[in-house]
């Protein structure tokens, strides 16, 4: 055997070594990163887990404090609310006013009570149903609604207690309320 093949030989070991060595460090790191990213999603769950624990504990507390604060009128008042039209969200007058706010978004007066209304908290007992004006015909016809900006109060099945139109803060809604 001469040198030149002798040579070729030993680079041909040495190169293939230097192979064998890349490909083993590139799985390793492959799994590095494949357990960095599991404990990463570990850690995003288990922060998403407290998250909805703290959330669920706070909200137990809050009704804890409400059921405390009405413990001696026998009364149970909801927390108040203002939010998109939900029938589900009428049987909130078994334990409060439940109000349908008309409102159209071209209306300017509507835009100054959602303003009004989204600035400051909903008063305890009070659920704001905001019903939009344009798409909410048969509700419209229900109550015999003809313009924007009207209010109705119901009970839990719906029916019509009161309506009135101009309110434009709570102070002018509770006002109104039976």
């Amino acid at each position: 055997m001469n040198k030149k093949s002798l040579i070729i030989i030993l680079a041909i070991i040495v190169l293939g070594g230097g192979i064998s060595y890349a490909l083993v460090n590139s799985n390793n790191d492959k799994k590095s990163a494949e357990n960095a990213a599991m404990m990463k999603k570990d850690e995003e769950a288990k922060m998403v887990a407290k998250e909805k624990e703290d959330t669920a504990m706070k909200k137990e507390h809050e009704d804890e404090a409400m059921k405390k604060e009405n413990a001696g009128t026998g009364d149970v008042m909801i927390k108040g609310s203002y939010t998109d039209y939900d029938t589900a969200k009428l049987a909130n007058a078994e334990k409060g006013k439940v109000i349908l706010f008309f409102h159209a978004p071209w209306c300017p007066t509507c835009k100054e009570a959602d303003k009004n209304f989204n600035a400051s908290a909903t008063p305890d007992g009070i659920t704001l149903l905001k019903t939009d004006y344009d798409s909410s015909n048969d509700l419209k016809k229900k109550y015999g609604i003809t313009y924007q900006h009207t209010f109705v109060q119901v009970d839990k099945d719906g029916n019509l207690i009161k309506k009135w139109s101009g309110s434009t803060s709570y102070d002018q809604l509770k006002a109104e309320v039976i």
